[in-house]
């Protein structure tokens, strides 16, 4: 019914219903991991593989389909959207591995713009999946791509921090 850009209602606040559920008890469970110190290695692997299906699983499907048959520009994200996201994701991915390779260990700390590009991905999600218009789409896949954009050089920078600790990487000064 969303591939032919006739969302059936139940259908559309099923989904809806699903993506608030995922997102809140994402945001819940870092809260409590956090708060009682349940961190564990396991977890710190899973819930960044976890945040991402939802996140990329969310932004292609908007990106691909409309949700809304009056206005098709605010049914779907823009296409420059989901290409940022996945390739600062690919980037962050393809700099872990080169540091494990290099280094033998990883050391990702999240970052605080990090989690406004995640919290802000998700409410773009929200957004269009409930088609709120007191705030233009433009603005609010804006901040998101901001924000991720932001954080992938954060991300990079500190993976060349960890290189040069290393030794592995030093910038040229002259």
């Amino acid at each position: 019914s969303i591939k032919r850009a006739e969302p059936l209602e139940w259908m559309r606040f099923t989904a809806i219903a699903i993506f608030l559920i995922a997102a809140v008890s994402d945001g819940l469970d870092g809260y409590v991991a956090r708060h009682y110190n349940q961190r564990s290695s396991l977890g710190v692997i899973l819930d960044p593989l976890a945040d991402k299906g939802l996140l990329l699983s969310g932004i292609i499907t908007l990106s691909i389909s409309n949700w809304n048959e009056v206005d098709p520009d605010y049914g779907r994200f823009p296409a420059w959207f989901p290409v940022l996201v996945i390739s600062r994701d690919a980037v962050i991915l393809v700099g872990a591995m080169i540091l494990y390779l290099l280094n033998g260990k990883v050391h990702v700390k999240p970052k605080w713009t990090g989690k406004v590009a995640t919290v802000l991905q998700m409410v773009a999600i929200g957004w269009v999946m409930l088609q709120l218009h007191f705030l233009p789409l433009p603005y609010v896949v804006g901040a998101a791509g901001l924000f991720t954009f932001i954080s992938g050089i954060v991300y990079v920078t500190d993976g060349v921090r960890q290189l040069q600790a290393e030794g592995h990487a030093h910038a040229t000064k002259q």
